[in-house]
Parts: C-alpha cells; structure tokens; sequence
C-alpha cells in the first residue's frame, strides 16, 4: 500500500508572506509622507488623515497598513537612528585623532543635508522630551560614552587637546544638526539666492577651521 502523498499547495507556509510591489509601493507612500509631515508638525501635532491626504491613500488604505501614527512614528524613527548612529560607530582608534574628529563632523553635516526631514523629525521629538524614544537615548548614551573614552585616552596621549568630550559632541551636534532644523533661518539670513550645496561646502569650511583649531594639543 502506497503511502499517501502529501499536497505541499495544502501546507500553510511557516515564512512571512512577502509584501507585493503595490503593497510595498503604498507602505513606501505612506512612510514619505509621514516623514513630510511629522518633520513639520511634529508627532502631536500630525494626524493620520494629513497623512493619508499627502500619500494620496485613503484613510482605511493606509490603516490596512499601519495600525496608527504611533506604528509609522517609529518605524521611522527606527529608521533614522540606524543611520544617525553610523558616523559615531565609525570614529576609529586606530585613525589620527583630530582627522577622525573631523571625518565625524563632516559626516554630521552631510546628514543634514541630505536628511533634512529626518533631523527635524528628531529635533521635534527632542523638543516634546523625548517620550517614545527612551530606550534609543539610552543606546545613543553607551555610544557616546564609549567614544568618550577614546577621546579622553587621547588626550592623556597628548593627541588632542584637553577639553571636555561630551561638550565637544553637543557642539558637533548642535553646528551640523542647525543647517538642517533651521534651515529658513539660514537661507534668510544667506545672500538671497545662495545655492543650497554651495551652503553646506562653505558650512563644511568654516565647521572645519573652527573644530580644528580648537582640538590641536
């Protein structure tokens, strides 16, 4: 008696089932325009249908893939912190102390400038305190500290100069992270017209000059 054959088509698959194109095409959609939004209103001041309307999805589209704001929120928070992170993970020991200060910097400001909307989507939440980030800081917070171990050993080393880590990095952050969050107030204040690539290039000049100076031992 032949055993019988099993139906493989009968057998629930145990791995997820892949987004389609159109799936993936609305959920891409709706990130974008989430991203718009919450960059200039903030989480508690964006609503679902501002979303929607922006995405050009209905609102009972976009809820068949989102449960809510908060599910978006931090999918592209998620999202962000995963590359803010990069250019402090890549600050070498093994690199000269002052270029590796000044690759970060630069790094920074190419963040800015290419993820604008994504800056001020942190900056907004920083502004409201942070409440559904917490657990991020704290990982944002070991990182540093680890790099501040660094640069004090090269300070002992007489690599840099005697200065205070953490400052030096709310300094980074604060030059780099403006050119992004107040952007009307730099073109405002720019000679009108100024092109906004020839903005960073001068940006990236002065940051250079000014962090240079200041770390030589």
């Amino acid at each position: 008696m032949n055993p019988k054959r099993l139906d493989l088509k009968t057998v629930p698959s145990k791995e997820p089932r892949r987004n389609t194109r159109i799936q993936q095409r609305n959920r891409e959609l709706i990130t974008e325009a989430a991203l718009e939004v919450f960059s200039l209103y903030g989480f508690r001041g964006s609503t679902l249908d501002q979303i929607a309307e922006r995405s050009g999805l209905s609102k009972p589209n976009l809820l068949y893939y989102f449960k809510n704001k908060e599910e978006i929120h931090r999918l592209l928070i998620d999202r962000l912190l995963e590359t803010w992170l990069d250019p402090l993970k890549e600050i070498s020991a093994d690199g000269e102390p002052v270029e590796e200060i000044r690759k970060y910097i630069n790094r920074k400001l190419e963040l800015a400038r290419d993820y604008p909307r994504e800056s001020r989507l942190f900056a907004n939440e920083m502004l409201q305190g942070a409440p559904r980030i917490q657990e991020e800081l704290h990982e944002l917070k070991v990182l540093v500290d680890e790099k501040v171990v660094l640069i004090r050993d090269w300070i002992k080393a007489g690599k840099l100069a005697d200065l205070d880590p953490y400052h030096l990095f709310f300094s980074i952050w604060a030059t780099t992270q403006h050119y992004a969050d107040f952007d009307a107030q730099v073109q405002a204040v720019l000679e009108e017209g100024s092109a906004r690539d020839k903005r960073f290039e001068t940006a990236a000049q002065f940051l250079d000059k000014l962090f240079t100076g200041g770390l030589a031992p």
